[in-house]
């Protein structure tokens, strides 16, 4: 019986490979999950090659009707994968040809360089439009959180010191807006994605007549205008990995933003904070001590962010010292994209999970937000209405946080006397400047965290997420 090796090795080789080197480097383990955007190319490929000629229309009909029941089988969880075939490309071919004798000149025009960057944008342009709507839904679930608690005040830090006043609301948008330059950015990269390499073969095109156009519009590589959008360069096109490279960078800094809330889940969880407290469904106890709930999702997410920054220098280091055009090396860009994608999509879906079962703690909030020395640079601004030059109101009030401390007082308790013992400027009306609800409405600056314009802030946010 005459001995058959993969597809890919024609017949330039006597034997086959050696059961290792075939096991280091197959990569269907991984790359399996590329089989839907690998059918889509191969259906536009074959109406391509049908219109132009290639194929007959009863080839393409048994090509269309094979790849059909592929598809429905590996959909079924029927489709047996082989490692023997490399990847998922050729265990695909081989099965469709095994099926329809057609598929034999599916691979007319194409090769497995093209085929591998068309699929990866295929599949890259689908995640990224799922990732911001994941995205979308964690701003949503902060926004949620912030309008039900729009009255709640709590302390800003600096340095993790309590520094001045905001409403917990206006914390809240803060990471909208972070989320938002995410979304922004990957928009950016589908852009870049959205181009399709089909046609370039393995690095110089094809004699043969094949229509590029067709194939970017079936497979939705057009501009706004419906224009297809094809690559300029065939060498550039196969071994390109620029928008993978962005996307992870993109969902690096997606990750530093998810963590970064997640830090402050995890401060405002403990007893010191006391701010909120998470739903059982999203802690943990402890092994050991009966009374422990931990925030294992806020500080998962804060771990994973670790792998995601690993995933983009992987594949900086991978692209960097690579000739033109595609090396073999290019196998090891799938597990580092896949796994960027699969962890700030899990990370972001779990955060908004975790934070439509949050309930915020008013009274702690509020005895945390009454600290007088929230207002010291209130009581700054006071004296500049006063025609004092701020560096001297500074120094003044840096003098009264002083007096306050060594007298044992907050500084809302000092007395007239004494503020004046430190300035004359004082009168009786900056004992006024510790009223909160009065310091948080004169804070109308845009951006700010006053009372009118936190209000304005989430009725925009309202609007544009909705």
């Amino acid at each position: 019986m005459k001995q058959q090796f993969p597809v890919s090795r024609g017949g330039r080789f006597a034997t086959g490979p050696a059961a290792d080197a075939a096991q280091f480097s197959q990569s269907v383990s991984f790359d399996w999950r590329l089989w839907e955007q690998d059918i889509l190319g191969s259906l536009a490929h074959a109406a391509m090659l049908h219109k132009i000629g290639l194929l007959t229309a009863a080839e393409f009909f048994e090509i269309e009707n094979a790849l059909d029941q592929i598809a429905r089988e590996i959909t079924g969880g029927r489709f047996e994968w082989k490692e023997e075939l490399e990847d998922v490309h050729m265990n695909i071919e081989a099965e469709l040809t095994r099926r329809a004798p057609a598929g034999a000149k599916l691979h007319t025009g194409r090769s497995r360089n093209d085929q591998i960057a068309l699929d990866m944008r295929l599949w890259l342009r689908d995640e990224i439009i799922e990732l911001c709507g994941d995205v979308r839904s964690l701003q949503r679930a902060l926004l949620g959180l912030g309008e039900k608690n729009s009255g709640v005040i709590i302390p800003g830090y600096t340095h993790l010191q309590r520094a001045q006043p905001v409403y917990l609301a206006h914390h809240l948008l803060a990471y909208i807006e972070m989320l938002e330059r995410d979304c922004a950015r990957m928009a950016d990269c589908f852009s870049r994605t959205n181009v399709c390499p089909l046609g370039s073969g393995a690095i110089a095109g094809s004699t043969l007549a094949l229509d590029r156009n067709v194939v970017a519009k079936l497979l939705g590589f057009v501009d706004d205008n419906g224009q297809p959008r094809l690559s300029q360069n065939s060498m550039d096109a196969v071994s390109d990995r620029d928008f993978a490279v962005e996307f992870c960078a993109a969902a690096a800094l997606l990750a530093v933003h998810l963590s970064r809330l997640a830090e402050d889940v995890i401060l405002w969880a403990s007893a010191e904070f006391n701010f909120i407290k998470i739903a059982d469904a999203y802690t943990t106890g402890s092994s050991l001590m009966p009374q422990k709930k931990n925030p294992d999702i806020a500080e998962l997410t804060r771990g994973k962010t670790g792998r995601v920054f690993g995933n983009l220098m992987a594949l900086l280091t991978l692209l960097k010292g690579l000739p033109m055009t595609y090396n073999r090396d290019l196998q090891e860009d799938k597990e580092r994209l896949f796994d960027s994608a699969d962890t700030v999509r899990a990370a972001s879906r779990l955060m908004t999970a975790m934070l439509q079962n949050t309930k915020i703690n008013p009274a702690a909030c509020a005895t945390a937000a009454g600290d007088p020395a929230l207002l010291a640079t209130d009581l700054a601004d006071y004296l500049v209405k006063k025609g004092v030059a701020f560096r001297q109101a500074h120094h003044v009030v840096g003098a009264v946080v002083a007096l306050a401390e060594k007298t044992g007082k907050p500084l809302n308790k000092l007395t007239l006397a004494q503020l004046k013992s430190v300035d004359k400027k004082f009168s009786r009306d900056a004992l006024a400047i510790f009223n909160l609800q009065s310091a948080m409405a004169k804070r109308n600056l845009t951006g700010a965290p006053g009372t009118k314009e936190v209000a304005k802030q989430l009725a925009r946010w309202r609007k544009q997420l909705s």
